[in-house]
């Protein structure tokens, strides 16, 4: 029997690869999911190539773009499409089968056309407004009703966004020192963290909503660059479905986002949004400034004519005060002349009734000062003779209490010739027990004995 013929893992390799680079010669233009970029320090890029069905992967391979690739496919990128090359993206790229020994098969990129991904973005462009459309959320952050005086904003923005500081200028340094009130909600503006970033900050401006009179989206710079993420679903649902005024000055001129279409306004750039809340204090202001000219003016007016008024009703009325004063002063005399004699013929009538109550009174008092004085006395003798009892009852109690103490005095009733007996200066009982060997004393009238406990016995 022959021998098998033994081969290496080198050799197997090596004849795959050679089979591989004469099968697959030229390179091949490939619709492909780029799962994730798998960009190195070097330059070089490893990316995870997907193609999915009914949200499942069926196909997966490794890619390569090495670097001076990758620098011309993302110089490109930015040029066309306005943004770098990223993540969970369906791209056209130029690729060529590899097979390595050690590093096994995979795809060498060499080209990726951005004319095929700015198609893309455009359909989810347009699939996102089909969708909301369809939810009936085209318009809906449109109509809700916009505040008179838009004072309390929530600003989503990155802290160092150059589109921030420019908002915040114009409402904090304009010349009619309109106040606003401000608080900043943090987030990425732009990139693959963009959308899920803008979403929590709306959701957590939701919760206290009450607080806020609008939300504005601010970022300043880079032109259309990354602008992707404010097409996406997730997050122009969220703008449209949103219970406040969303405004948007996110910084570009041409091709307006669905975010930007869907929100309540859009502005070019953060300056011209915070101009647009300014003249919606002016539009507030400017008839308020009208309406307080006129009321002064009307107010003038009628205090002028109420002036004149008051001067004449003021002749009119010193001239009425004076006869009216005339005529109350006649009768004020004729009243006091009829008093003087009414109180002269009455004082007269009753002098003699006073002086018969006078009498009556001293008599009555004098009577009424015998009978207290009669009952003090009653009251004084039966005082006395009720505390002499009393005391007497006292002593005759106290004398029968001083007998009894005596009689349960201990040392009479060792007289009687009782004793008693204890232990450590104690009464014998359950508590203070006596065991055979205790010491014990015994105390009589005339003697007390010291005994020792020979035997104890029980009781039975």
């Amino acid at each position: 029997m022959s021998q098998p013929k033994v081969f290496t893992l080198r050799q197997v390799v090596s004849s795959i690869r050679k089979t591989i680079e004469e099968r697959y010669q030229s390179e091949y233009w490939l619709k492909v999911e780029m799962h994730k970029l798998g960009k190195t320090p070097s330059g070089h890029c490893y990316p995870e190539l997907v193609q999915k069905e009914d949200g499942k992967i069926v196909a997966e391979m490794r890619g390569t773009i090495w670097r001076h690739h990758f620098d011309a496919i993302n110089k490109r990128f930015m040029s066309v499409v306005k943004e770098p090359l990223k993540e969970d993206t369906t791209l056209l790229m130029k690729v060529k089968v590899q097979f390595h020994e050690v590093y096994g098969l995979s795809l060498q990129i060499t080209d990726i056309d951005p004319n095929y991904s700015l198609g893309e973005l455009q359909r989810e462009r347009a699939e996102t407004l089909k969708k909301l459309q369809k939810d009936g959320l085209l318009d809906a952050n449109q109509k809700l009703d916009f505040p008179l005086l838009p004072k309390r904003i929530a600003v989503i923005s990155a802290a160092s966004s150059k589109g921030l500081s420019d908002f915040m200028k114009v409402i904090d340094e304009n010349e009619w020192g309109y106040k606003f009130i401000t608080h900043l909600f943090p987030a990425y503006l732009q990139g693959d963290q963009a959308e899920h970033s803008i979403i929590h900050q709306l959701n957590r401006i939701a919760r206290i909503k009450e607080h806020f009179d609008i939300v504005v989206i601010v970022r300043g710079g880079g032109g259309e660059v990354g602008m992707s993420c404010y097409n996406t679903y997730n997050l122009c649902k969220a703008i449209a479905s949103f219970p406040i005024p969303i405004l948007t000055g996110i910084g570009h001129s041409t091709n307006l986002t669905v975010a930007e279409l869907i929100s309540y306004r859009n502005a070019i750039t953060p300056t011209e949004l915070g101009d647009f809340l300014i003249q919606a204090f002016h539009n507030f202001s400017i008839p308020l400034k009208d309406a307080v000219k006129s009321i002064r003016l009307h107010v003038t007016q009628q205090l002028e004519v109420a002036h004149l008024q008051l001067n004449t009703h003021s002749k009119n009325f010193g001239h009425v005060v004076r006869q009216a004063l005339d005529r109350e002063r006649q009768l004020i005399r004729l009243e006091e002349k009829e008093l003087v004699h009414v109180s002269k013929g009455f004082t007269r009538r009753n002098s003699e009734s006073v002086q018969r109550l006078r009498r009556q009174i001293s008599s009555g008092s004098q009577l009424l000062l015998q009978e207290h004085k009669n009952e003090l006395f009653r009251v004084k003798s039966r005082l006395s003779n009720d505390s002499s009892q009393y005391l007497k009852d006292s002593r005759n109690s106290l004398d029968s209490m001083e007998q009894l103490v005596k009689l349960v005095d201990p040392v009479h009733v060792l007289q009687r010739g009782y004793s008693i007996t204890t232990k450590n200066g104690k009464t014998i009982s359950k508590s203070n027990g006596v065991n055979e060997g205790d010491t014990i004393t015994t105390r009589t009238a005339n003697f007390t004995l010291t005994s020792k406990v020979l035997k104890k016995e029980d009781d039975a």
